[in-house]
C-alpha cells in the first residue's frame, strides 16, 4: 500500500518537473523570438524564421518573415521568404491568405522556380475552403477555375491527375449543389420555379447521376402547377406536362416512376379535352 502511494507522488513529481521544464524552454523560446523581432536584423530575423519554419512552428515562422518579405522583396531571400510567408498561412489553415500571398509570389516572381508550385497551391487553397454542397460554392467555382489555369499553363506537370481529381471532385460538388436546389423549390410547392431550375439543372449537368429524377420531377412539377392553375392556364400547363411526359418516357421506358408519370400523362389528357 506504502509502495503505491509512493509511487503515485513520484509520478506526480515527475509530471510535476516535465510540466515546469516545458514552460522554461516555452519562456526562453518566446524570450528569444522578442529578442530577435527588436533585433531591427533582418538577416537574423530571416533565418530564424527559416529555423522557426523547419522546426513546424509556423506561427512565429509567420510572424518573422512578415516583417522581412517587404525589406527582402526583390532578392533570393525575398522570393524565399514570400513564399514560405504563404505556406505558413496554409499550413495554419488560413486559406484565404495562403491563396492571397501564393498569387502574390507568382505575380511577383513569375520566372521563379518556386512558380509552377505557386498556381497550384493557389488552386488547392481554395479546395480547402471548399464548403459542403449545401453551403456558398464560390470558393468551389474559385478552385476549379485555379486549377483549370494550372493545367492550361502546365499541361507536362506531374501535378496533372492530382488536379484533374480534384476538379472532378469539386464538379460533382456543383452537380450536388445544384441538384439540392432543383428540388428544394419541388420540396416548397414552388412549382413554377421548380420546373425552371430543374431544366436547367439538367441543361448545366446533362449527364448527370439525377437525370431520370430530376426528368421525373419536371414532369410531376408540370403537371402539379397545372392542377392548382386557373381556369386559363390549366389547358396549357396540361399540354406542358404531356410534352414533357414523352420526353421522359423516351429516355427511361423502363423507370422505377413510369406508373406515376403513365397516370399523370392520362390525367392531363383528360383534361385537356374536357377543356
Amino acid at each position: 500500500m506504502f509502495k503505491n502511494v509512493s509511487g503515485k507522488i513520484m509520478g506526480k513529481r515527475i509530471v510535476s518537473y516535465i510540466g515546469i521544464v516545458l514552460v522554461g524552454l516555452l519562456f526562453v523560446d518566446c524570450s528569444e523570438y522578442y529578442r530577435i523581432q527588436k533585433s531591427g536584423d533582418y538577416n537574423l530575423m530571416y533565418q530564424k524564421a527559416i529555423d522557426y519554419y523547419e522546426y513546424e512552428d509556423y506561427y512565429h515562422a509567420k510572424m518573422l518573415f512578415d516583417e522581412v518579405v517587404n525589406v527582402m522583396k526583390g532578392s533570393e531571400k525575398g522570393e524565399t521568404a514570400l513564399f514560405l510567408y504563404a505556406y505558413c498561412h496554409y499550413k495554419q489553415h488560413d486559406f484565404t491568405m495562403g491563396a492571397y500571398y501564393f498569387e502574390l509570389f507568382y505575380n511577383t516572381y513569375p520566372f521563379a522556380e518556386k512558380t509552377e508550385e505557386a498556381y497550384f497551391m493557389v488552386a488547392q487553397c481554395y479546395y480547402k475552403e471548399s464548403p459542403r454542397p449545401s453551403l456558398d460554392q464560390t470558393s468551389t467555382r474559385r478552385a476549379i477555375t485555379a486549377m483549370q489555369t494550372y493545367i492550361n499553363k502546365y499541361p507536362q506537370s506531374e501535378r496533372i491527375a492530382e488536379a484533374n481529381l480534384v476538379i472532378s471532385e469539386l464538379r460533382q460538388k456543383l452537380e450536388q449543389k445544384s441538384y439540392e436546389n432543383a428540388k428544394l423549390y419541388y420540396k416548397l410547392g414552388e412549382y413554377q420555379a421548380a420546373t425552371i431550375t430543374l431544366k436547367n439543372s439538367l441543361k448545366e449537368y446533362p449527364d448527370t447521376k439525377y437525370r431520370e429524377e430530376l426528368m421525373y420531377l419536371v414532369v410531376k412539377s408540370n403537371f402539379m402547377l397545372a392542377e392548382n392553375s386557373i381556369e386559363d392556364k390549366k389547358a396549357e400547363r396540361y399540354q406542358n406536362t404531356v410534352t414533357e411526359y414523352y420526353s421522359f418516357i423516351d429516355e427511361f421506358p423502363q423507370s422505377q416512376y413510369i406508373k406515376e408519370i403513365e397516370e399523370m400523362y392520362n390525367q392531363s389528357v383528360n383534361q385537356i379535352k374536357k377543356l
